[in-house]
């Protein structure tokens, strides 16, 4: 959706307080607006869709239980190389034996070619 907004100007800002049970959610961020969206229609009691700017931003409230903020801290140099060699060992792609494969097509190809 072109809104002649430039990247910068197409924010997501999330206003709470300590008093208000509700956090208001002013976005632009496409994947935001669609779980916002889906979440407003399969839980109404919990959030809905409070405004549509007309130029691609929409606005929810919702119950501040409902949302979570989750950080992330960067993985240590020796936390990188052990997750690393774990999925060198657990995840690597065994090498398919060429001869079992050479065996299997051509009795793949002689099946269709019987068949006909």
């Amino acid at each position: 959706m072109r809104t002649g907004l430039t990247k910068k100007q197409k924010t997501t800002v999330i206003y709470f307080d300590e008093h208000s049970r509700m956090i208001e959610v002013q976005t632009h961020n496409t994947d935001l607006k669609k779980r916002l969206t889906a979440f407003a229609t399969k839980h109404p009691q919990c959030c809905r869709q409070t405004d549509d700017d007309e130029q691609g931003g929409l606005t929810f409230e919702i119950e501040k239980g409902r949302l979570s903020f989750r950080l992330t801290a960067p993985y240590s140099e020796e936390r990188r190389r052990a997750a690393s060699e774990w999925a060198n060992c657990n995840l690597s792609i065994k090498p398919v034996n060429t001869q079992e494969s050479k065996l299997a097509s051509r009795g793949a190809s002689r099946k269709s070619t019987d068949t006909s």
